[in-house]
């Protein structure tokens, strides 16, 4: 029987983190993953480097370059004509960055010394794990039973299935689906205005497909600030987007040319055709084939593994991280938490501040959050005060030619603590780190307003956003 200090089941963003960090304290660690990628060979990190976030950006560049071609780059004199999209590149390209990546963690578990076991990792109780190999592969691995003191469970969450909205992965996709289409559709209905489907969305209305989003609620963007959800939702649409409130997809049928849905909003019921039709309401834990309740393992009411402050679950020994567990699905979470758990185990503190965890929806203008947003705030009877700029009046913006959006800081009216930074606009992703690394140092308004930053730049909107929280923005 192999015996190790920590065995993590999941190789993505939280697993992968947790294995490295968990040698570099000078634990013996093995890593069970069961990713194969469209070659069926085995690869690491998960949803986020193979179907998630790594090939999502790379296609939102790709189709941003594409969208300032055709619409913007006249303003700046360059003129070109007959240019066009070749998608069988684009998505070579996609491959590529992916590839790099899940070859250079890889590459980092032979430094590290971390074991990379290649298949399927089963809880069983008394912290052991039963591994079963690959059926093919260039590497031959043992199955068996593994033996450690400690176990990370970091398997992820999946695409959430709808029953009146079966997958066939041809013309009704999920976002792995809507990854790897060979040719622009003309029309495409995507259900769901979350991250994922106004990402994907974007990405195909920028290379022409008419884009229809639907939206089951009566808000768009109901977890982002209002101010920015109704300035997003105006630039969106300004874009090509056509996003519908209050409709409900109630059925789909699909052919080999084309899909029709049944939906229902305030006019009634109508059936609309389409060509592609992207599922994006949502992802659930990724607790299948983990044998989690035999190993007796607490699950809650959705599916989630139950853990504590420290990410213990209720078995000794036993912890789990990333989107299986409680907070937001996001990779930069999962990670964090990977090396809290592992310096954890390694007999070092170990803290997550979970109310400092940034947001980002890379749509274009970016949009990005951290803390508060003015709606809970206000339903929660706290008293804050505000300051809002926006890129309009900024130099850099204009002279990049992308003014859309805005900078928000939210503080206590008491104290001034920042409470939240809100941020739609170009840059939004890298600016908000600033605000994350401000609250995590409890600074207010004033510490960001008497904070020098450089001219011309974009973050000159958040110093100008911080001064506007006492009314004394220079610019506007």
């Amino acid at each position: 029987m192999d015996q190790y200090d920590v065995v993590v089941i999941g190789g993505g963003p939280g697993g992968y983190v947790a294995a490295i960090r968990c040698a570099q304290l000078g634990l013996e660690t093995a890593c069970i993953d069961k990713w194969l990628d469209p070659e069926d060979k085995p690869a690491l990190g998960g949803t986020c480097l193979n179907v998630g976030c790594i090939p999502s950006k790379a296609l939102l560049d790709t189709s941003h370059h594409y969208h300032r071609l055709q619409h913007e780059f006249a303003d700046h004199g360059i003129k070109t004509k007959g240019a066009s999209i070749d998608i069988k590149q684009m998505m070579a390209r996609k491959q590529d960055v992916v590839e790099s990546l899940t070859g250079g963690i890889a590459a980092l578990f032979a430094k590290n010394k971390v074991t990379w076991l290649q298949g399927h990792g089963k809880l069983l109780a008394e912290k052991q794990v039963e591994f079963t190999p690959h059926a093919k592969g260039k590497r031959k691995q043992k199955a068996g039973i593994i033996e450690a003191d400690n176990i990370i469970i970091a398997t992820g969450s999946v695409p959430a299935p709808i029953d009146t909205l079966p997958v066939d992965d041809n013309r009704i996709v999920d976002s792995t689906g809507a990854l790897s289409f060979t040719e622009v559709p003309k029309r495409m209905a995507v259900i769901g205005g979350g991250v994922i489907g106004l990402e994907l969305g974007s990405v195909w209305s920028r290379l022409g497909a008419e884009v229809s989003v639907f939206v089951r609620g009566d808000q768009f963007l109901p977890a982002v600030d209002t101010h920015l959800a109704t300035a997003a939702l105006k630039e969106l649409t300004s874009q090509g987007l056509d996003i519908r409130l209050k409709t409900v997809t109630k059925a789909a049928k699909a052919t080999a040319r084309q899909v029709t849905l049944t939906i229902e909003d305030e006019k009634g019921e109508q059936e609309l055709k389409f060509d592609k039709v992207l599922v994006a309401t949502g992802r659930r834990p990724n607790t299948d084939g983990l044998d989690a309740v035999e190993a007796g393992l607490n699950l809650d009411e959705r599916g989630y593994i139950v853990v504590d402050e420290l990410c213990r679950t209720n078995l000794a020994g036993v912890y789990a991280i990333g989107d299986v567990v409680r907070g937001p699905m996001l990779a930069h979470k999962a990670s964090e938490e990977g090396v809290s758990v592992a310096e954890h185990i390694a007999g070092e503190s170990s803290h997550i501040n979970y109310a400092t965890i940034p947001w980002v929806i890379y749509t274009w203008p970016e949009i990005a959050w951290v803390g508060m947003t003015s709606q809970e705030l206000t339903k929660s009877g706290v008293d804050f005060k505000e300051g809002v700029f926006p890129f309009l009046a900024n130099g850099r913006a204009r002279a990049m030619g992308d003014i859309s959006g805005m900078v928000k800081i939210i503080s206590d009216a008491k104290d001034d603590t920042i409470l939240g930074v809100h941020i739609i606009g170009p840059g939004a992703s890298e600016m908000i780190a600033e605000a994350v690394l401000a609250m995590e140092f409890s600074a207010s308004s004033e510490d960001l307003a008497r904070t020098i930053h450089a001219h011309p730049t974009l973050a000159e909107s958040m110093h100008e956003a911080a001064l506007g929280v006492d009314k004394r923005s220079i610019h506007i």
